[in-house]
């Protein structure tokens, strides 16, 4: 089901009522209507969008924790009232969300899908705020539709785990890599973070028997973050469009505790924030996702600001990107 923007989340302190420079995100944002940007057509300038996707259901499939569903709400209220660094040529738009209603999550996806497509066509960059992990199969549903079936699709998850388990019974926040991978040979996947002790032997086994790329939590320090990015490079060179997903259980629990499994040994914040700053300067990632962020299991909000301060930096650094080009 699909929710309208509100005006509620986008309230905050204001420092001057006139200066721009003075401003923050919640006297700045537009909200829209996904059909008002249908009229509008397409846009020279640049823009952003704000689509949540409320839905936990897979993290319930998943026997994991509930709570991810109010994660958009959270991450939007930690946003309004960060400072706004976009110049006048810049839109930053709030579409409102897609929710998941009682436990029909493939249509909930499907939907989302559909909303990511809307964006995308209309040359507006998807900021997807989930939701469990299973966000990112209706990202992709979206991302496949706009491209067609003909183009190579690379997938970059920043992630403590492969997220490949078997859905013979059930999809899940757990299988969604699973299900690309099985039905799209277009399709590649590289996977930024695994911990050893947060996936199985036989998901290890999978993943290498579907080709998977990935590199280990400890491997992407500062001394080796440079061989990450080589690694990352090249293999966004072979496809044609790369969408990022960020699940923020593979950061550290001592920084991201509001998570439905948290990771004693998981990523600095600024190691996350070197990976997305190097993956958003490559000119083929054209959308991203940020999910599991759990405000129910949040400790002062402390994973939800987080979680907005990558959206924004990630924002600041695709503009300074698009001004290069």
């Amino acid at each position: 089901m699909y929710v309208k923007p509100t005006q509620d989340y986008w309230h905050g302190r204001i420092d001057d009522p006139t200066d721009r420079r003075s401003f923050r995100f919640h006297q700045m944002i537009k909200l829209a209507n996904l059909d008002q940007l249908i009229e509008k057509g397409k846009t020279d300038r640049k823009a952003f969008a704000f689509l949540g996707f409320q839905c936990d259901e897979g993290v319930r499939r998943n026997k994991g924790r509930t709570g991810a569903k109010q994660g958009p709400i959270a991450i939007r209220k930690a946003l309004s009232s960060l400072p706004w660094h976009f110049d006048e040529q810049t839109d930053v738009f709030d579409v409102g969300d897609v929710v998941c209603e009682k436990k029909e999550m493939e249509q909930a996806q499907a939907e989302l899908g559909d909303a990511v497509h809307t964006l995308l066509r209309n040359n507006v960059q998807p900021m997807i705020l989930g939701g469990g992990h299973e966000t990112l199969y209706g990202h992709y549903l979206g991302v496949r539709k706009t491209l067609g079936p003909s183009a190579k699709l690379g997938i970059i998850n920043i992630d403590a785990h492969f997220d490949m388990r078997s859905y013979d019974v059930e999809t899940s926040s757990g299988t969604m890599f699973k299900q690309i991978l099985d039905h799209d040979d277009k399709c590649g996947y590289f996977c930024v973070g695994i911990q050893k002790l947060g996936n199985t032997a036989l998901l290890f086994d999978l993943a290498d028997e579907h080709h998977v790329q990935y590199v280990y939590d400890e491997e992407v320090n500062d001394n080796e973050i440079t061989t990450t990015f080589k690694k990352l490079d090249a293999f966004i060179d072979r496809y044609d469009q790369i969408l990022l997903t960020l699940c923020t259980d593979s950061i550290n629990s001592a920084f991201a505790p509001g998570v439905s499994a948290p990771t004693p040994f998981g990523l600095e914040p600024k190691t996350v924030r070197q990976l997305l700053r190097h993956i958003q300067s490559h000119e083929k990632t054209k959308s991203f996702d940020l999910c599991e962020v759990n405000p129910s299991l949040d400790e002062h909000n402390k994973t939800a600001k987080l979680a907005a301060q990558f959206i924004a930096d990630t924002m600041m650094h695709v503009e300074q990107r698009e001004k290069q080009y």
